[in-house]
């Protein structure tokens, strides 16, 4: 019934897939494109097997067919050293080279581990990110800057960027494709991503992790901006943004979904730190002690002294 329409069908998917954007493919992050690297010298090496075997399945298929009375027909070959060595030997070597590959690229891109940054004009001191995956939004805190948004993040270009995330509630997953591979949030926990985005653009985050019916609607949006584009969009949260204070906090705990852009030009102190340790309300004990070493790189209490002395440096140049 559908024998007619199977060749309209595969034009219709073909172009509905030319409209696709492989971001994952073509990334514009550098912990990224070693992980396409990775997916694809691992394809390549797959493909070394999977590609013979199919051609010699429909070779053999067809050679050894019932109408061809030509084939070799030999019903006393039970055993060929040759065969044996190309059947084990090269799948074998596919197996340690894959292995190694995969070995190697993992222990590089760990997301805990700092990017090696290799941009020749790339600024070497981190930007420092605290994430919080909340009921259906993100909550991004600048402790460098003293500032706080929501579903919307920024960084400059060649400047390796360090996310300390948590979670406010359920496990949820932290993701922007053109930037680096997903990382978990979990409440009372705190998970780590290193990454670097070396193109100015504007890219799509979201949540990898079904965590309830809004979280299709969890998703911000992530900009790449040159130095100069960072410093303004700085200033820009600092001027439009209100204050988040513990109660803000807790208003902003409510689940909610689409949630729009909100600018913070300061927040509580150790607010994020009380986040992790799940005692923002005054009348929750925290879930472990807490002290100055609780406290990330990047504390609030510099950010004032921190962002003037950066804007003063970048200015300089």
């Amino acid at each position: 019934m559908l024998k007619p329409l199977r060749i309209p069908l595969l034009a219709l998917l073909l172009v509905s897939l030319g409209g696709c954007q492989m971001v994952v493919l073509d990334p514009a992050g550098q912990v990224a494109m070693g992980e396409r690297n990775l997916l694809m010298a691992s394809t390549v090496l797959m493909l070394l097997i999977i590609v013979p075997v199919m051609v010699l399945t429909a070779v053999i298929a067809y050679r050894y067919r019932h109408s061809n009375r030509e084939a070799d027909y030999q019903p006393d070959w039970e055993h060929s050293i040759t065969l044996e060595l190309v059947i084990w030997s090269a799948p074998l070597l596919i197996i340690i080279a894959l292995g190694a590959l995969t070995w190697i690229g993992t222990h590089k891109l760990d997301p805990y581990r700092p990017v090696e940054q290799t941009a020749a004009a790339g600024e070497t001191e981190p930007l420092h990110v605290q994430v919080v995956s909340m009921d259906w939004k993100w909550l991004f805190f600048y402790p460098d800057y003293g500032i706080a948004t929501v579903n919307q993040l920024a960084a400059p270009v060649d400047r390796p960027i360090e996310f300390r995330l948590t979670s406010d509630t359920v496990m949820n997953s932290f993701y922007i494709p053109a930037l680096a591979g997903q990382i978990y949030t979990m409440a009372g926990m705190q998970t780590e991503l290193n990454a670097v985005i070396n193109e100015v653009g504007d890219y799509k985050g979201f949540s990898a992790n079904i965590s309830g019916e809004g979280f299709t609607d969890m998703r911000f949006r992530f900009k790449g901006m040159t130095d100069k584009g960072f410093r303004q969009w700085i200033e820009r949260v600092r001027s439009q943004g209100d204050e988040l204070d513990r109660t803000g906090y807790m208003a902003l705990q409510e689940p909610t979904r689409d949630e729009p852009v909100h600018y913070y030009s300061d927040y509580a102190d150790h607010l994020y730190r009380d986040i992790v340790h799940r005692c923002v309300d005054p009348d929750t004990p925290c879930t472990r002690a807490t002290g100055p070493d609780d406290e990330p790189a990047g504390a609030q209490e510099a950010a004032t002294a921190v962002s003037v002395e950066a804007l003063a440096r970048a200015d300089a140049k």
